[in-house]
């Protein structure tokens, strides 16, 4: 079952009525007939694809966990899913996480965006609501509360990865460091350009834009000026392609560009062939990397009508390890469930195994540097040591 508060008018009122025509605490159960997962991302604007792909994971995993008669303590539940659209925008993802406090979730499966993960995320503490993200930015889990949970690997080890693979295997002689102005585009590209300094590379030129932002001309004349040969990345997608654009406008295509996992998607592949490699490190391992992947792509693109846009599988072990949580806790209390996420070493489908440390990081997470060829990100090297 999915709802999705953003189309239609949200009020108390709406969201109350149907607990008590449904059942939801009907007889002496502690578990209610329905429980509700709250998906919290990016369903409209640039990067609606990555979003809706991390909804897509979790509504498959429901699915499929309702039509086997999931049940908590020996009685069948059925989980619903609640979607919102946060438009990668701060104020509208305070919003839409008050509305899921209000909706009655028991649990949070959001946000992308680091920017909207870290000041959505005293909202669900303050109700004691897990949120599992897969933002990246190492503050998310550093906020102190036992509510921030995290999908894969943070920005530290991704900092690690771009610039061990920048200066050892691109060997460049003069770096750019360019970024989104997002906390997860800021810090990532910082962290990165503070370790290539620190081996004794040149980063030549360092800038940040917004994370709208789209005319490079003149950033792809400061390259040229700069004679850049490595470009190290924390933009958008759509924000790279604009950008090879730019470069191929002035002749300028000698060049390398090592982007982050934002960068690493489907829509990339219009820049495969303007300039001399297109990389991208990113803590999203791929599906078809896993011995349950190529399973999990089969019944994904059999659902949707297209393979996963960004970190479906992730969001898709997610829920699973939640519903175990929810089973390990018998009961539907946003604190029990709290607890049990970090008690448990939770059987995840396509990549394993999920299980969190005290701050909420993941044990087993690593960082990959994927290739741009022939239409396809090809893995080059993994790491959980970068």
């Amino acid at each position: 079952m999915t709802q999705d508060l953003n189309r239609r008018q949200f009020s108390a009122g709406l969201v109350l009525t149907p607990f008590a025509a449904g059942g939801l605490l009907a007889g002496c159960s502690r578990i209610p007939d329905t429980v509700r997962i709250g998906v919290a991302q990016p369903l409209s604007g640039p990067i609606a694809a990555l979003g809706q792909d991390l909804l897509n994971g979790v509504t498959l995993a429901v699915k499929e966990l309702n039509a086997a008669g999931f049940n908590v303590d020996g009685k069948q539940v059925t989980l619903e899913v609640v979607s919102v659209d946060d438009k990668s925008d701060v104020e509208t993802g305070k919003k839409v996480a008050q509305q899921l406090v209000d909706a009655g979730v028991v649990a949070v499966i959001g946000h992308l965006n680091s920017g909207v993960s870290i000041p959505t995320a005293p909202i669900y503490a303050a109700h004691g609501i897990a949120q599992i993200a897969i933002s990246t930015n190492p503050k998310y889990t550093e906020l102190g509360f036992p509510t921030t949970l995290r999908m894969v690997a943070n920005d530290n080890l991704q900092a690690a990865a771009i610039a061990s693979f920048s200066a050892e295997q691109l060997g460049g002689k003069r770096y750019a460091a360019v970024d989104d102005g997002t906390p997860y585009g800021k810090d990532l590209a910082n962290g990165a350009a503070k370790r290539l300094e620190a081996a004794k590379k040149s980063v030549a030129l360092r800038q940040s834009f917004d994370d709208k932002t789209v005319a490079f001309d003149e950033l792809a004349a400061k390259l040229k000026a700069e004679n850049i040969d490595v470009i190290i990345s924390a933009l958008n997608d759509f924000q790279v392609l604009a950008l090879l654009q730019a470069l191929k406008k002035i002749n300028y295509t000698s060049v390398r560009l090592l982007g982050s996992d934002t960068a690493k998607t489907t829509d990339m592949i219009k820049g495969d062939g303007i300039i001399d490699g297109l990389y991208a490190t990113s803590p999203v391992l791929e599906a078809k990397e896993f011995t349950a992947g190529p399973q999990f792509l089969e019944k994904y693109g059999a659902a949707f009508g297209k393979p996963p846009a960004y970190g479906g599988h992730y969001s898709y072990d997610s829920m699973y390890v939640l519903s175990q949580a929810l089973q390990l806790a018998k009961s539907a209390k946003p604190e029990d469930i709290t607890a049990a996420l970090h008690k448990i070493n939770g059987y995840a489908p396509v990549t394993g195994t999920m299980k969190w440390d005290e701050k909420g990081e993941q044990r087993y997470a690593a960082v990959g540097v994927y290739q741009l060829r022939r239409g396809n990100w090809e893995l080059r090297m993994r790491s959980d040591r970068w």
